[in-house]
């Protein structure tokens, strides 16, 4: 089976594709709030699912990391905002102290099937 990588960098790739099966690389994005950084990750996981032929609504899973779990709220806020009604995946949602950058807040990952 083929495989095809999106954005492909030194390090990692954005999403990889194998067996119609999407598999994005954890999204992050600046901002003051996780609500702003939660709207710029899933505008950026819509782009890079329609750039894998598929959308949210064939989401299979979905993790999330959350440097404070006081912000899940505000975070789920968002998240119910986009998901495709009747269309939500499985989902864990983590507490990480530490992403790869101060900065960030959140970081979201997801799996899609390929439309």
């Amino acid at each position: 089976m083929t495989i095809h990588r999106i954005q492909p960098g030194p390090r990692m790739s954005q999403a990889v594709i194998h067996n119609k099966t999407v598999y994005l690389a954890g999204q992050v994005a600046a901002g003051a709030s996780v609500t702003i950084q939660t709207k710029a990750i899933l505008a950026a996981i819509d782009a890079l699912l329609a750039d894998a032929g598929t959308e949210k609504s064939r989401l299979l899973s979905a993790t999330i990391w959350l440097t404070d779990m006081a912000t899940f709220a505000e975070m789920n806020s968002a998240w119910q905002s986009w998901i495709a009604p009747g269309a939500a995946p499985a989902r864990a949602t983590v507490l990480s102290p530490h992403l790869a950058s101060a900065e960030f807040k959140i970081e979201i990952a997801v799996i899609a099937a390929q439309a």
